[in-house]
């Protein structure tokens, strides 16, 4: 168990706490009592929970030990994580944790605390980045309390891990086909595949020939293309196993992709199937300039080039695809995620 000793020198009163940890003594002291017992009786609750942590460790700051986990941190599975997940973690550490608690001990970093931040960044960036930057700091304290560095995580705000996005506008068939007609005859096919397949723009910029059977009518989708901030393109798996994943194209797409084959496309079974003007991979910023021209040309500028995908769900959904079906066409591996 925990006692309380209390101390005068020079006029200063000082409370101790002291209490032990595998047979050694852990001391820690406050200026006031009350301080104390708070802390008294936690140590006790974690003793009879078996939760006790030496206080000594969780001396190491959020700063350090957050280098520490981005550095180290894989998937469940065990895989590293994906280079862009890596990259947003990154920033989201970097732009809205490490300003208020990079020097802060893990012991001491309280609900209070995380309140404040969540706070902050709904004020300086928006709802949304507050509730992707608690969630990663949950994720991260919660390693903390594995890794017996602490006791508890202190992210215990209700709600706030709960993304509220805006609705996204319902983009039908129609104007699936209108964005296509409208864009450089080079990206047709590209919006045609995730406004009808569902690919991911990921998806669509590591295709290949040999990805493509136009007698079935299908596409493999067996990797992605990312585009880090640096310029980087690297290529990987899908995110998820259910990533992986054969799509049905409609006959008329089909007769798109042939044509669009021909024309844009290396014989070769290894060629990309979306380019840039120079016969380049197609980098992001090149495709996005010519997507905004073709919003501003059908006066869809509220349409992002991610609707598309929930544009392909929708389309199978009408057709009586079952939520299974639409699971494995957008390669979710959830329902959840199918209908969002």
């Amino acid at each position: 168990m925990a006692h309380i000793q209390k101390r005068q020198r020079g006029g200063e009163v000082r409370y101790y706490v002291r209490w032990r940890i595998d047979g050694r003594e852990k001391v820690r002291s406050f200026a006031r009592a009350r301080d104390a017992e708070t802390f008294r009786r936690q140590v006790e609750h974690d003793q009879v929970l078996g939760l006790q942590v030496d206080p000594s460790r969780g001396a190491i700051t959020f700063g350090a030990y957050a280098e520490e986990w981005l550095s180290g941190h894989r998937r469940a599975d065990g895989r590293p994580l994906a280079p862009r997940t890596a990259e947003l973690y990154r920033y989201q550490v970097d732009r809205f944790l490490l300003p208020t608690l990079a020097s802060r001990p893990l012991r001491s970093i309280r609900t209070e605390h995380v309140r404040e931040i969540h706070a902050l960044v709904c004020e300086q960036a928006s709802a949304l980045q507050a509730a992707k930057a608690y969630r990663l700091l949950r994720v991260i304290l919660n390693t903390a309390v594995e890794d017996e560095l602490i006791t508890h995580n202190p992210c215990k705000i209700r709600g706030a891990g709960v993304e509220r996005s805006p609705e996204r506008p319902f983009v039908d068939a129609e104007l699936v086909v209108a964005l296509a007609a409208a864009i450089d005859e080079r990206y047709c096919c590209l919006v045609l595949l995730a406004g009808f397949g569902g690919l991911r723009l990921g998806e669509l910029l590591a295709l290949r020939r040999h990805h493509i059977d136009l007698d079935r009518h299908t596409v493999a989708v067996t990797v992605q293309t990312v585009e880090l901030k640096n310029g980087d393109r690297v290529t990987t798996a899908p995110k998820t196993d259910a990533g992986r994943r054969v799509v049905h194209l409609p006959a008329q797409v089909a007769a798109a992709l042939a044509v669009h084959l021909d024309r844009f496309v290396d014989p070769d079974r290894d060629a990309l199937v979306f380019t840039g003007p120079r016969s380049a991979g197609l980098r992001r910023a090149s495709l996005y300039k010519e997507w905004d021209r073709a919003r501003a040309q059908t006066g869809l500028d509220h349409v992002h080039l991610h609707d598309l995908r929930h544009a392909a769900g929708t389309l199978a959904a009408q057709t009586g695809a079952t939520t299974r079906e639409l699971m494995a066409r957008l390669g979710h591996a959830s329902p959840a995620a199918s209908h969002r």
